[in-house]
C-alpha cells in the first residue's frame, strides 16, 4: 500500500515557521508604528551602559600580574601626569571621550573570460564485416562512418568592481565598565540625537590600554580592542530607505 503524502519535509517546516515568525514580528512592529504616527521617535531612557557588551564580563587570556614600582612614603605616582592624581579614566565610573575619524577607500576590479570546445567522432566503417548489420540491431538510418558526432561549446564571462569611499569624523563619551586582570579597562558608550523624526544613534565598545589616553582623557577608535561601532538611525527617512517586510520575506524564501 502507497503513501503519496510526504515522508518528512523539516526544511518546508523550518521555512514556514520562519515565515510565520517574521510576519508576527512584523506586525507587533507595525502596530508600535502606527501609534507613533505624528510623533518624533522616541529616545530610548539611559541604562546601564554595560549591558551593550552583554551582561558576562569579558575574560582573555591573561598575563601574570606585574607588581607596582610604586615607593613607599612618595607623592609622586609612576605614570601619573598631575602631581597630585591621574585626570585620566581609570576605575569603574569613569568617562573619556572616544575619537573616531574613519577614512576608509578601497578600489578593486576583477574580470574573468574562459572559454572551451569539445568535439567527439567516432565511426565503425569496417567492423569484422558485419558493419552493413549494424541496421538490423540499430535504427535503419544507422551510418557506420558517422556512429557518434558530438560536439560542445562554452564560453564565460564575468567582470565586478568595488569603489568605496567611507568618511565618518564622530566623538562620543564612553564609561568605563570592567577593569580586568592586567589593568586593561573595558569602555561602552551610547549616544543618541534626534532632529525633527530622525533619530541618529552612535554605538562603541572595545577594550583599551590604560596608556593609550592621553592627557586630554581622549582616546582615538584604532588603539581599541575588539572594537565594535555601530552608527545608524531610525526614522521616518530610514523607513524610505528599507525594504517592505514582504519584500524582505520574499527574498529571503524564494529560491531563484
Amino acid at each position: 500500500m502507497s503513501n503519496s503524502s510526504p515522508r518528512n519535509t523539516p526544511g518546508l517546516g523550518r521555512a514556514l515557521a520562519l515565515a510565520f515568525l517574521g510576519l508576527s514580528l512584523a506586525g507587533c512592529n507595525a502596530l508600535t508604528r502606527l501609534s507613533q504616527i505624528g510623533q518624533e521617535p522616541p529616545l530610548a531612557r539611559i541604562e546601564n551602559p554595560s549591558a551593550l557588551h552583554g551582561s558576562q564580563p569579558v575574560s582573555m587570556p591573561m598575563p601574570a600580574p606585574v607588581t607596582s614600582d610604586r615607593q613607599a612614603n612618595s607623592l609622586w605616582r609612576p605614570g601619573s601626569r598631575a602631581f597630585l592624581k591621574d585626570q585620566r579614566a581609570a576605575d569603574i565610573g569613569d568617562i573619556l571621550t572616544v575619537i573616531i575619524e574613519i577614512e576608509d577607500e578601497a578600489k578593486l576590479s576583477n574580470t574573468t573570460e574562459r572559454s572551451r570546445t569539445a568535439a567527439e567522432d567516432a565511426s565503425a566503417s569496417s567492423l569484422l564485416g558485419y558493419e552493413a548489420s549494424l541496421s538490423a540491431v540499430l535504427p535503419t538510418a544507422i551510418d557506420p562512418t558517422n556512429l557518434i558526432d558530438l560536439d560542445s561549446t562554452s564560453n564565460t564571462q564575468g567582470s565586478g568592481s568595488v569603489n568605496r569611499d567611507e568618511e565618518i569624523k564622530l566623538r562620543i563619551a564612553a564609561l568605563v565598565t570592567q577593569v580586568l586582570p592586567n589593568g586593561n579597562l573595558v569602555i561602552a558608550g551610547r549616544q543618541e540625537v534626534r532632529v525633527n523624526f530622525e533619530v541618529r544613534e552612535l554605538q562603541v565598545v572595545g577594550m583599551i590600554r590604560p596608556e593609550d589616553i592621553t592627557t586630554t582623557n581622549t582616546i582615538f577608535y584604532d588603539q581599541i580592542a575588539e572594537a565594535r561601532i555601530a552608527y545608524g538611525g531610525r526614522g521616518q527617512i530610514t523607513d524610505v530607505q528599507q525594504a517592505r517586510y514582504g519584500q524582505q520575506i520574499y527574498d529571503i524564501l524564494w529560491p531563484f
